[in-house]
């Protein structure tokens, strides 16, 4: 078992479900120091207890945070840094859908709908990005969560499509400024993976027939054909802000069991 991230301050935003969670779990149980943030602060203190209590990490903390108000997210990283002294890495998944996915195209799409997709999905990972590297360490590492739909383009999917498509520009962006520092900044780029935002959306593709966008219709465009774990996308986050990574930044990292290598063919 890796022990790179141990003793190291990580922050990480989506952490009550999905993704977050899941990585919460592994670094925890690899013991590293956590700051978990999430909107619901029910699940995520209910996650949270679930992680020390399966770990045996008691350095868990969580925060009620709406990665939209820049207060509460300079606040968040301003405690973290209170309680374990400093911040050495940040995993940047809190994120959504729209709530007309798979319904909607680019000429229907309102802009509540269109505002509230950028604002969490862009903009949050900009206010969290821009605190955290104001305190990141040297030689410190950022991972954000883009996603598939950031490296190619889907019917009726728009506005989630341009704000990972944008989360990997800042994310480049980001890299090529702090590299000096030692500082690594990357992108994950998932695909079908089971969790209940991923689900939520491939049901709702089903009910409007955009069948090659659900479940069964992804899993026969990969190469490798079968849904993915939270835990696997977690085992590749970890890897990003361990030790072993050091020369890895500017970079997006697919995960998604050879679906974009295939998407197209018939």
């Amino acid at each position: 078992m890796s022990t790179s991230v141990s003793d190291k301050v990580i922050a990480i935003t989506g952490a009550a479900s999905g993704l977050g969670l899941a990585t919460a779990h592994l670094l925890a149980s690899r013991g590293a120091l956590l700051s978990l943030a999430d909107l619901n602060l029910e699940a995520l203190e209910k996650a949270a207890a679930e992680v020390s209590a399966k770990s045996g990490n008691k350095n868990i903390i969580s925060t009620a945070l709406d990665v939209r108000n820049v207060q509460q997210v300079d606040d968040w990283v301003a405690a973290t840094v209170k309680k374990f002294g400093r911040l050495d890495s940040a995993v940047n998944l809190a994120g959504v859908v729209s709530p007309g996915i798979a319904r909607d195209g680019v000429k229907d799409i309102t802009d509540k709908d269109w505002n509230f997709v950028i604002d969490i999905n862009l903009n949050g990972v900009f206010h969290c990005m821009r605190a955290q590297l104001r305190v990141l360490a040297d030689g410190g590492s950022i991972v954000n969560a883009s996603s598939v739909a950031g490296i190619v383009g889907t019917p009726n999917h728009a506005a989630y499509a341009a704000s990972k498509h944008a989360v990997i520009g800042l994310t480049k962006s980001a890299a090529k400024e702090v590299g000096t520092r030692g500082i690594r900044v990357n992108a994950i780029c998932p695909g079908f993976i089971k969790t209940p935002m991923t689900m939520a959306s491939v049901d709702a593709h089903g009910k409007v027939g955009l069948n090659e966008n659900t479940s069964g219709g992804l899993v026969a465009q990969q190469a490798i054909q079968r849904g993915g774990e939270a835990h696997e996308v977690a085992s590749l986050v970890a890897f990003l802000v361990g030790d072993e990574s050091k020369y890895i930044t500017g970079t997006s990292h697919t995960i998604d069991g050879g679906l974009t290598c295939y998407l197209g063919r018939k």
